[in-house]
């Protein structure tokens, strides 16, 4: 592999975030300095803040931990594969928890004033012209999570060593946001402060051909495609008195389908169908039964990689 080209290097100290314009083809590397220290960030399309990435998309396309070989994926109705992660020394990051805030420390700890991830994000932020509205929950870099039977989420301590590294390779001009997370009365960067180092290479082609193929779709809608695609100046909201509704694919249509079944097929749809949930509705039961059946194999299908190659 050819040696990478070095663009921008730039140490985060503890309390801080630094807004970096980080075009198509370059790699942002978020390294660790001292080890156990998780890293916040944020992202969003340099030409268009708007189209910003979003957790809950990548969560839903990658799990919980995000790690290499998998995309960052922006907001509906844009979900285009913003980053790409093209290395993972380490293969524990978080999409799962928020942001930590000034009133987390203030309501859990009684802490009126703490370094705290929403604010640090909103100062590197402002040097682009954006506010605090406009930081978004955060992709949490070396955060070790997961969910109890339960379905309580939880932390816990991380091994990171000094050199432990992500490469976040950008599909397109973005502004990267990294900083170092305000936590240090939790287990999140093991109860300290530490910095980061963050080095800015251009991507050779070996890397970029590394990269998958994504999806080009109709469903991915710019500003271009809006019934209303000017922003909202002011803050106050009021109704437009000349607003009809055109909501898409309505009215929505119903129409019944047959289905039959085999003596096996029915003795096998009777012993597993959800009459705990459906009582005598078979319809419904075989509903839940078919969708149930085609979610689990397109999740299983697809798990960890673009839902459809494009051409």
């Amino acid at each position: 592999m050819s040696e990478r080209k070095i663009l921008f290097e730039h140490v985060l100290e503890p309390g801080t975030g630094k807004a970096i314009e980080l075009l198509k083809g370059q790699i942002l590397r978020i390294e660790q300095v001292e080890g156990g220290q998780c890293a916040d960030f944020n992202c969003f399309n340099l030409h268009d803040y708007k189209e910003f990435m979003h957790c809950g998309r990548t969560r839903t396309v990658h799990g919980f931990h995000p790690s290499q070989g998998t995309f960052m994926w922006s907001a509906p109705p844009r979900e285009r594969a913003m980053l790409y992660i093209l290395e993972d020394t380490v293969g524990r990051n978080d999409v799962l928890f928020p942001r930590c805030s000034a009133y987390v420390y203030e309501a859990a700890y009684g802490f009126a004033v703490h370094t705290n991830c929403h604010d640090i994000q909103a100062e590197a932020q402002r040097e682009y012209g954006l506010t605090p509205d406009d930081v978004h929950d955060s992709f949490n870099l070396f955060m070790c999570t997961g969910v109890d039977q339960d379905g309580h989420a939880y932390m816990t301590r991380q091994t990171t060593k000094p050199g432990d590294h992500v490469d976040l390779l950008a599909l397109m001009d973005v502004l990267a946001v990294p900083n170092v997370c305000g936590a240090d009365v939790m287990r999140t960067s093991n109860f300290a402060l530490k910095p980061l180092k963050l080095t800015v290479f251009e991507a050779t082609e070996q890397e970029l051909a590394r990269v998958p193929k994504t999806p080009v779709l109709k469903s991915q809608r710019t500003p271009k495609d809006f019934r209303n695609p000017v922003i909202k100046a002011d803050r106050e909201l009021r109704r437009d008195p000349a607003y009809r509704s055109e909501f898409p694919n309505t009215p929505i249509r119903i129409s019944e389908l047959a289905v039959t079944l085999s003596a096996d097929e029915l003795a096998d749809f009777n012993a597993v169908k959800r009459t705990d949930i459906y009582g005598e509705d078979d319809a419904a039961a075989l509903r839940d039964l078919l969708f149930s059946w085609w979610e689990e194999r397109f999740l299983n299908a697809h798990a960890g990689a673009p839902a459809i190659e494009s051409k």
